[in-house]
């Protein structure tokens, strides 16, 4: 698949705090960002991990200080929801929802947020995309529903790049070899539910999103990430 070219979409890199005077701030004045939001999505099995670690150590080879995390379980609260979400019994949609939208306000508020206050760059493996995708477009939850929740969550905190690593669900599948996690083992139907929503998602945010053909080697793919990510320093240090 051809990848789209894409800009930052928000100029203003201004943003105030999601913890609501929790975090020590006292509900001070908005900081100023200096950082790099960058998220990567798709289904399991696209090869997220490897493109995460490598462009990870691509930035680090520049001196630049960069924060790699996850969703969920990027905190310690995230870790003991994790086990909830995915790897407990049965959760309702509403549950889970919920469950999500508060491992994601203590992840931005502990770890996203103050990183980019800060100047770093920092690299999620999946965001809210990945609610939009697998809870709504995959659960069958209203699109509206979970990104107002998302972004209630997140106090607005959208990602400045998105790479969405996109193949067809059964040869995704075919390249996991561990147990299945209560997501993973909802099925094929689902799966291509969820790849679909991934795609709409991309189409409506062209401008942030990359699609990339994740069933390209691992070594291109990383080059081209690599480059689009320093452009979009590029654009943050002009600014």
């Amino acid at each position: 698949m051809e990848s789209q070219n894409m800009a930052s979409q928000n100029g203003d890199f201004s943003v105030g705090c999601a913890c609501g005077g929790n975090c020590g701030c006292g509900g001070a004045e908005p900081a100023v960002r200096k950082g790099l939001f960058i998220s990567f999505e798709g289904i399991d099995g696209v090869g997220k991990t490897t493109q995460v670690e490598a462009l990870k150590e691509h930035l680090q080879s520049t001196g630049r200080e960069v924060v790699v995390t996850c969703e969920p379980g990027g905190t310690a609260l995230g870790k003991s929801l994790r086990e909830l979400l995915l790897h407990g019994s049965f959760v309702s949609s509403r549950t889970e929802a919920l469950l999500f939208a508060a491992d994601r306000a203590q992840h931005v508020a502990q770890v996203i947020r103050p990183a980019l206050i800060r100047g770093a760059i920092v690299i999620t493996d999946r965001y809210i995309d990945s609610s939009l995708a697998y809870q709504a477009g995959g659960r069958e939850l209203t699109m509206d529903d979970i990104r107002n929740l998302s972004e209630w969550a997140t106090d607005s905190l959208w990602p400045d790049r998105t790479y969405l690593l996109d193949m067809q669900p059964e040869a995704a599948f075919a390249r996991l070899h561990r147990q299945q996690d209560r997501m993973e083992s909802a099925g094929i139907d689902f799966a291509r539910r969820t790849r679909e929503a991934f795609l709409d998602l991309a189409q409506e945010s062209a401008d942030r999103y990359r699609v990339l053909d994740a069933t390209c080697s691992a070594q291109s793919l990383s080059k081209l990430i690599a480059q689009d990510v320093n452009n979009a320093i590029e654009e943050l240090n002009a600014q």
